[in-house]
């Protein structure tokens, strides 16, 4: 597994609702200002699917994120299954300086660990300064 962390200056419903709402996430989930993800749903429930479309802005090159919740605990937790089988685990928890965000991922085989770290870190990072600017 690969673990990634970061620290938000937010509440914890806010983080919650902003992490999941697909009017949110297509606001910060990419790695790089030259992408954007112009599409997202979720259905939050355990067994229930998620997909957001990722795509270069130049429109090159596009692919969908998508999986299935396994866990949902609201403002605690949240466990998928991505389309491949690679397992994601994310904690939320209040702590003094705001709310932790730890994501720890599976990683696939065709890129090296440390881009795959850099990217999730980046799109975490994006979270970041989505949710204090908002």
């Amino acid at each position: 597994m690969i673990t990634i962390k970061n620290t938000v200056n937010a509440s914890l419903d806010k983080v919650w609702n902003f992490w999941n709402t697909p009017e949110h996430i297509t606001k910060w989930s990419f790695a790089s200002p030259d992408w954007h993800t112009p599409y997202a749903e979720a259905d939050l429930r355990e067994g229930g699917k998620f997909k957001s479309t990722m795509a270069a802005k130049d429109g090159s090159m596009s692919f969908d994120f998508e999986g299935e919740f396994t866990l949902v605990k609201p403002n605690e937790a949240l466990s998928y299954v991505m389309g491949d089988g690679r397992k994601v685990e994310i904690t939320f928890t209040q702590t003094p300086e705001g709310v932790e965000i730890i994501e720890s991922f599976e990683p696939e085989t065709q890129n090296s660990e440390e881009m795959q770290r850099a990217g999730w870190q980046a799109i975490l990072d994006n979270f970041k300064n989505y949710i204090e600017a908002n």
